[in-house]
């Protein structure tokens, strides 16, 4: 007795669309809030001379507020996706958003550094976390077969979500003065994201099962944290993304600093200043590869893709040092290694989300965010000692070229197969 296959019902069809319409309008919503939350991190350099000379404070003491506002950004990103999972994306992320905007309104009024760092560092920080592990952990659960691409996605808003900012944000410090421009983006950025962010809600029961497969199309148990951190996976996850973290921080904190030492700074390279042509390239190329490489791994697997990634950044460092005389290699290669480093922010929530399920992916990827914050106190106070030590930069490259290669062998010739026995090995779903 034959078969024969029946079409697709109206009903099902029209469903399934409306399920991927809201998909990308998961996502559109993401990366507006992501944008909303970049400036305090990347326009701070322009904040901290109007700042300083306002405070009447010396820079070191003034920077305390930007290390704050890191710390608290990844070091509580645990406790934030926690309570996230708890209360829902939608109410977290909107506080998040109000309390990113909100630090640079209560910032405009402030007359002390201690205060500084309370409403800059303090809530700036804690505000920026919550959003940040939050809008991450809800898209890996809206694009279970594109999870790479969607994390990247929203990661490269908070990357490049600046580059819209920078110059209206430098204009008005020039006209209206510091505590105007706080106050005026402030209001700006805290409006755009509660206003996206009202959007934000978790996929349904139906895409939520969908949702929890890995990159194969295979169930995925559900692990919590307290699982998650017991297993060794985790722990290699966690220490290739210091690694990766660490090694990219080490040169492209100190990039101005090497500039000038190569020479180069003063150099016209396509007609423009070579120090701000390359870390304009390099924003660019820095938000490119995160759903790039997402996208990539999405397609031909996490672990290969780590391995072609990590090693494009330690191959283009070692050549970004061994041509460090010529301008133009200078500002094409700068963009190569940032094009190598950004990716890790799809990469490894994707990977973990893949391996761990999607239950608890926002507390889970909290956990691991937290090597973010070790490479970020590591990188440029490492690179910085290494250099006073050495008084060259070859030991500096060296180690992070070094920390490069290390973690894409460990991808591919460790990661993949305990992986693979990990995601083998019977479990509930």
């Amino acid at each position: 007795m034959s078969t024969r296959l029946q079409p697709m019902s109206p009903h099902i069809e029209n469903v399934s669309t409306l399920a991927t319409h809201t998909r990308w309008i998961q996502l559109g919503l993401g990366l507006v809030c992501m944008m909303a939350i970049s400036s305090p991190q990347y326009v701070w350099t322009l904040m901290t001379k109007p700042l300083a000379a306002k405070l009447g404070i010396a820079l070191p003491e003034l920077q305390v507020t930007f290390s704050l506002l890191i710390i608290l950004q990844t070091f509580f990103s645990p406790f934030q996706g926690k309570l996230i999972d708890r209360f829902g994306p939608r109410a977290l992320i909107s506080v998040g958003t109000a309390m990113s905007g909100l630090s640079w309104v209560f910032a405009s009024q402030v007359q002390s550094a201690p205060m500084l760092y309370l409403t800059y560092g303090v809530i700036g920080g804690l505000g920026t976390g919550i959003v940040y592990v939050g809008v991450v952990g809800l898209m890996v659960r809206w694009f279970p077969a594109q999870r790479g691409f969607a994390a990247g996605a929203v990661a490269a808003g908070y990357g490049m979500g600046a580059i819209v900012t920078t110059f209206p944000i430098a204009a008005s410090l020039q006209a209206r003065g510091v505590d105007a421009t706080l106050w005026m983006f402030g209001i700006a950025f805290a409006v755009v994201g509660l206003l996206a962010s009202q959007g934000l809600r978790v996929p349904p029961a139906h895409d939520a099962a969908g949702a929890n497969v890995n990159e194969a199309g295979s169930p995925v148990a559900n692990l919590r944290p307290s699982q998650t951190l017991r297993t060794p996976i985790f722990w290699l996850m966690f220490a290739m993304m210091t690694m990766m973290s660490t090694s990219g921080l080490m040169v492209t904190s100190q990039m101005a600093t090497f500039a000038a030492d190569f020479g180069v700074t003063k150099v016209l390279v396509f007609g423009m200043a070579a120090l701000p042509l390359a870390l304009t390239i390099d924003r660019f190329t820095n938000g490119l590869t995160r759903p790039l490489f997402g996208w990539v791994s999405d397609r031909v697997g996490r672990e290969n893709t780590m391995f072609f990634a990590f090693a494009l950044e330690g191959v283009a460092m070692a050549l970004w040092l061994f041509t460090r005389d010529n301008a133009v290699l200078f500002v094409l290669l700068s963009g190569v290694v940032f094009f190598g480093w950004g990716e890790i922010f799809s990469l490894f929530p994707a990977t973990l989300t893949d391996t761990f399920g999607t239950r608890h992916a926002t507390e889970n990827y909290g956990w691991l965010y937290i090597s973010q914050g070790i490479g970020s106190i590591l990188g440029g106070p490492l690179a910085a000692l290494m250099h006073q030590h050495a008084g060259s930069w070859l030991p500096v490259f060296g180690a992070a070229i070094t920390l490069d290669i290390v973690t894409a062998l460990l991808a591919i010739a460790v990661l993949k197969p305990m992986r693979r026995r990990f995601l083998a090995a019977p479990r509930g779903v």
